[in-house]
């Protein structure tokens, strides 16, 4: 462990600033978009324009990653989303905020690609799964510390839209410094949406309606908060919890799915998501109610958290499940077949999720949330009458965060290994 920090602490440290700035990014603009009065249909419209973004950014990365290189790329599209953020402090207009974020999207992509083919090209068969827990472990903590930034000054000022810039920025600093050379990057190669479907119809399928779940669960929770009169600081700590809860629940979910049907797990999973779901609805019935009239928040906290612990290792069930029908040689490429699905229910969530909202109200957001979590756990439920378990020796639960690509996951202590890097006297002197 101490060696993966050693070697790579400039690339987690860029990457911290990055999630950082994230992070604070999200919350904020959530806020933002309600206090000037968007309609919920725009701001779900609005904020889906990451991840068509991020969809397009993942199409296209790979070719502008071999002509020019990681270094340029990495600071290009830094750079890129520095820049961005403050336009939106700029021009206030929901259609000019979709095209922002549709930047945003493209550049993330880029810098997540960028920094785990990175720490491929740092890994070997010993470490590779000490570098995935540290890299998880930084982009989690460091989205959890940018969501409580939003208290450092109010949405409507320009300080904030700032602040996110010069974070971003920061990120460049010990990336650009570094004196290692950059890898030679690798194009990843997809499994078709028909091979992925016919090795694990609930793999597809479940990836599909999971990338709705989490886009409009990351992106709207600050909007729903917002109407629903929490404070900034209540906002923060709602929003804490949802990134520090996932990060906490992939360890112990995934150790039950390897000891049970994964299937079962999945279910359980997604209707106790449902569940909970539910619950914070029924508990937050007063909390819309002016100050002093509100009921306490606690038990929408512990309910929320629950939520989070069921909802957010799914990903990484999903993927493992799909791992389970095929062979060990192709389990990158369905994981990059499994984030293309991903990608492609992510781009509809924030807007499906704000006509929910638009229709029956704030708790419009969780009533989405059950109405889709169930829709997974019964077509569980319906693969599990069909179709006989696997057991694959090859196949086993690996955390990964929601932000994982394709270049990521190769970080898979299961996947095809990777060879031992040859140590020679330059390569010692070339250390990030």
């Amino acid at each position: 462990m101490n060696k993966v920090l050693k070697n790579s602490w400039a690339l987690f440290l860029g990457m911290g600033f990055i999630m950082m700035a994230y992070g604070f990014q999200g919350s904020l603009l959530g806020v933002r978009a309600v206090q000037e009065e968007f309609s919920l249909t725009a701001t779900g419209f609005m904020m889906s324009g990451y991840f068509v973004g991020y969809f397009i950014g993942a199409a296209t990365i790979p070719n502008i990653i071999s002509r020019v290189g990681h270094i340029r790329v990495f600071a290009a599209f830094a750079s890129l989303a520095s820049l961005v953020i403050l336009v939106h402090s700029i021009i206030i207009h929901p259609i000019i905020w979709f095209c922002l974020r549709l930047l945003t999207g493209v550049s993330m992509v880029c810098i997540y690609t960028v920094a785990e083919s990175w720490l491929n090209d740092r890994s070997s068969n010993k470490n590779r799964g000490s570098v995935l827990s540290v890299y998880m472990v930084i982009l989690y903590g460091a989205m959890g510390i940018g969501m409580f930034l939003l208290n450092f000054s109010s949405p409507k000022n320009f300080q904030p839209f700032i602040l996110i810039s010069v974070i971003t920025s920061a990120a460049l600093i010990p990336i650009l410094l570094t004196k290692k050379k950059p890898p030679t990057f690798k194009k990843i190669k997809v499994m078709s949406l028909k091979e992925i479907y016919d090795a694990s119809p609930l793999g597809a399928v479940s990836s599909f309606f999971y990338g709705t779940i989490q886009s409009a669960l990351f992106t709207l929770l600050a909007v729903y908060a917002t109407s629903m009169n929490f404070t900034i600081l209540e906002i923060s700590i709602v929003t804490f919890l949802l990134a520090v809860s996932g990060a906490v629940a992939q360890f112990p979910v995934g150790k039950l799915s390897d000891i049970y049907d994964r299937r079962k797990v999945i279910v359980f999973s997604t209707f106790g998501a449902a569940i909970f779901a539910l619950f914070t609805i029924i508990v937050s019935r007063q909390m819309y109610l002016p100050e002093g009239l509100a009921t306490t928040k606690t038990w929408f906290y512990i309910f929320f958290i629950l939520f989070s612990f069921c909802s957010l290792p799914m990903f990484s069930l999903i993927l493992a499940h799909t791992n389970d029908y095929i062979n060990k040689e192709k389990f990158v490429a369905a994981g990059a077949g499994l984030q293309f699905l991903f990608g492609l229910g992510a781009m509809s969530g924030p807007f499906l999720c704000s006509i929910f909202m638009d229709v029956v109200g704030s708790n419009g957001f969780f009533i989405f949330l059950i109405f889709f979590h169930s829709l997974i756990g019964f077509f569980g439920i319906h693969r599990m009458k069909v179709r006989e378990t696997v057991d694959n020796p090859d196949s086993q639960f690996v955390a990964m965060p929601q932000t994982i690509t394709p270049a990521g996951i190769e970080l898979n202590p299961t996947t095809e290994p990777i060879a031992e890097p040859e140590k020679t006297p330059q390569a010692e002197d070339l250390k990030i």
